[in-house]
């Protein structure tokens, strides 16, 4: 009975296990039926939706194909005839703010008057979308500003959604939001008018492609600041707190990495819109590294430096300075958040609390700049009120949008020209107070430390800094040097502008796009 009873105990105690472990093996080949079945239904339907794919991308094709010959078509019935029985052409500038006072809007005129010049049958357009003035008082207010006048009329195609690419409307990723708007406006832009030569003189690359594949348009570009450029991929990877990088950001690593790849996505994108230009131009060679790094475009790469009015500077007499003479600071640039000028009145007050002893007068601040909208307006208020913070608004002086005229002559009394934008494209500003007389003192980045703020003949040509600090005390270096060796470090400056004046743009300009006109 023993064995019997341990035999019939084994027994049941197997069953018990086989049943007991049956639900787990049950499970396990329910899941292995249910992935089978998953699989099989992925690649009955792979077969059907690659043609789906297909005629979806075919219907795309056939879609963009017949706007752009709707558009050809619509750009014949419209064309002008020349004299000689041909269409005349047409020349378009994508320029939003092309009132805006600004040194990209000093590269437009010139850049028009200069084609007008050599092609001279040509009909030229410019798209702004500036509604509140006439075409006349855009012309008017570039001559007044830039002492520039057309040899022939312009046509001003005025935008309505202009507010598309305004940095206000996108508080979060910005970017991207001004970039997918600016193709929006450039879409207004075509429907408007189809040029033959398409010049993006802004930096809105994602217009090229809608208007190179879309308008059939011969594509250039002047790009004076590379939207995204590896100096800010640079500044989001180490977290460092800038203007485009807020502080709860750089904080936080998760964020920074998510912005990172944000941007790094974006750059990639960014380099394949740019690459579709015909023609590219930058103005500096730090926008050459970082355009060649992003667009990977060499053949059709060049440096043309911005026009910068040097001669009407160099008319100003350099004379030696008198002993009575009130120091004045210039700061000529428009009032944007990247143009720093927080940072001049910091380092201007820090500057006036250290000032050496012995000197006869108190210098004053002049900030000079033209305001675009009501941001730039609200800016220079934030402005005005820093320095109220500081102690220092009896000796700051704002100068907003004011005439070519008033500019020589701030900038024929002072002793010192100010700029303080981290990695400055190039610098017209800076180009203008060296012709004018004054010692620069720019950033120790950018276009003034690799183009303009260089040795000429081995000789210095002005001051480079970096913080509030370096600007501080080489404020208090400059005034302190005598009349005769600010006179010798003037007078190099000015010699060394000459290669950035309007003949020599006009020469470089032409010579690039060349080719959209062939």
């Amino acid at each position: 009975m023993g064995k019997e009873e341990q035999s019939g105990r084994a027994s049941s105690g197997a069953i018990a296990s086989r049943v007991k472990g049956y639900p787990a093996w049950s499970k396990m080949a329910a899941g292995e039926v249910c992935l089978c079945s998953l699989v099989r239904l992925l690649c009955s339907l792979f077969i059907p939706g690659l043609f789906l794919s297909g005629a979806l991308c075919l219907c795309l094709v056939v879609l963009l194909w017949g706007i752009r010959l709707w558009l050809q078509q619509r750009k014949n019935q419209l064309a002008s005839i020349g004299k000689d029985g041909k269409h005349q052409l047409v020349v378009a500038f994508f320029h939003p703010y092309c009132s805006a006072g600004g040194g990209g809007e000093r590269v437009l005129w010139c850049a028009v008057r200069a084609l007008q010049k050599k092609y001279k049958d040509a009909i030229y357009v410019v798209y702004t979308g500036d509604k509140d003035v006439t075409g006349e008082q855009i012309v008017e207010s570039a001559f007044r500003r830039f002492n520039i006048k057309l040899t022939h009329p312009v046509k001003f195609v005025f935008l309505e959604k202009r507010y598309l690419v305004e940095a206000s409307l996108y508080p979060h990723f910005t970017l991207l939001g001004q970039s997918l708007g600016s193709v929006f406006l450039g879409w207004e832009a075509l429907m408007k008018c189809v040029p033959d030569v398409y010049i993006d003189s802004m930096g809105y690359a994602f217009t090229l492609p809608l208007f190179k594949y879309l308008g059939g348009c011969r594509v250039g570009c002047y790009v004076h600041y590379p939207t995204i450029s590896t100096d800010m991929l640079s500044v989001v990877r180490s977290q460092n707190a800038r203007f485009n990088n807020a502080a709860f950001i750089t904080r936080n690593p998760l964020l920074s990495k998510l912005k990172f790849v944000y941007y790094y996505l974006f750059a990639f994108v960014y380099g394949l819109v740019g690459s579709r230009s015909d023609v590219i131009m930058v103005n500096s060679s730090w926008t050459l590294n970082h355009i060649l790094s992003l667009w990977r475009t060499g053949i059709c790469t060049s440096v043309v430096y911005p026009p910068c009015d040097v001669q009407t500077f160099l008319d100003i007499p350099l004379q030696e300075e008198k002993s009575t003479t009130e120091y004045s600071i210039v700061s000529v640039g428009q009032f944007r958040p990247e143009k720093d000028h927080p940072l001049q009145i910091r380092a201007f007050a820090k500057f006036l609390e250290k000032k050496a002893l012995g000197q006869q007068s108190s210098p004053k601040l002049i900030l000079i700049g033209g305001c675009r909208n009501q941001q730039d307006e609200q800016r220079v208020n934030r402005l005005k009120k820093l320095c109220e913070e500081l102690g220092v608004d009896k000796k700051v002086e704002f100068k907003v949008n004011i005439p070519f005229e008033e500019l020589k002559k701030y900038l024929a009394d002072a002793v010192i020209g100010l700029h303080t934008m981290w990695n400055e494209h190039f610098g017209i500003g800076i180009v203008e107070c060296m012709a004018a007389g004054t010692i620069i003192l720019a950033h120790n980045s950018g276009g003034p430390k690799l183009d303009i703020v260089v040795p000429y003949e081995g000789h210095i040509t002005g001051f480079l800094a970096e913080n509030e600090d370096d600007y501080s005390e080489t404020m208090a270096q400059i005034l302190s040097l005598s009349p005769e060796k600010r006179l010798e470090i003037r007078q190099n400056a000015r010699q060394s502008v000459n290669r950035f004046s309007d003949q020599e743009f006009e020469v470089a300009f032409l010579l690039s796009v060349e080719q959209l006109f062939k």
